[in-house]
């Protein structure tokens, strides 16, 4: 997708999915926001697999550098939901998956694609380096104010923690750092009628992870009463699609 030509040679517009045989090659579905407006569920084949496109649903296959086919669009969202491949050890081990450096994470373009008083929620990994980077250089280069910080607590299927609480290698929870972006005048929220709750400061969720590498639960459920009923979601780095959201 990213070595394709026709990326910065000509701009491709959104690719609605119409039919119930959506016959579309590899080559319309790379770096190009593809979306399923409807309120039923569409399948797609990918590189020989089935995909299942939810309702209202929306997706960019792409490379992180590749972003522009998103900001094109011109749209912004009200939640942006990321989960950047951090760097650590057993990820240069593995050779798994690649991972971004701070600076290139850095460079990731959240102002131009959050709203107003957009909630910006970043996983974060349980290393100290990369919280205070969040905390002290990511969100302030990005106008975000911290406004909590939750954790997802990963238990097994009898209700222990997947590893000890006090293990000195893996921790049985994982950080989100949540924030709002800072306008430089007062912008009233979208929609004033539409209350929406406060976001308190410390929240626990609480799951049996999934067993591919790195999925993380998704956040729809949990955030649905900080968010006014038509917001706009986006998810980065996203695993899995999921109705009403773009991934």
């Amino acid at each position: 997708a990213k070595h394709l030509p026709s990326l910065n040679e000509m701009e491709l517009q959104v690719l609605q999915l119409m039919d119930e045989d959506m016959s579309v090659t590899e080559q319309d579905l790379f770096s190009r926001v593809v979306e399923n407006n409807s309120s039923i569920t569409k399948m797609i084949t990918l590189m020989g697999q089935n995909y299942l496109v939810p309702p209202k649903s929306s997706f960019l296959l792409s490379d992180i550098s590749c972003m522009h086919p998103l900001l094109n669009c011109k749209k912004t969202y009200d939640v942006i939901v990321i989960d950047p491949p951090w760097q650590n050890k057993s990820v240069k081990r593995s050779n798994r998956y690649s991972y971004l450096s701070p600076l290139q994470i850095k460079q990731i373009p959240i102002p131009k694609l959050a709203a107003p008083n957009c909630l910006v929620i970043t996983w974060v990994t349980n290393r100290q380096k990369h919280l205070r980077f969040v905390k002290e250089e990511l969100y302030p280069s990005w106008s975000v104010e911290i406004v909590a910080e939750w954790h997802w607590v990963k238990i097994t299927n009898s209700g222990e923690f997947v590893f000890p609480l006090d293990s000195p290698h893996k921790k049985p929870y994982e950080g989100l750092i949540l924030g709002r972006v800072q306008e430089k005048t007062a912008v009233p929220l979208r929609n004033e009628d539409v209350k929406v709750l406060p976001i308190p400061d410390h929240k626990l969720i609480v799951s049996v992870p999934c067993t591919l590498h790195s999925h993380k639960p998704p956040l729809a459920e949990v955030l649905k009463d900080y968010v006014k009923p038509d917001g706009e979601y986006l998810e980065l780095f996203a695993r899995n699609l999921q109705p009403g959201w773009t991934s």
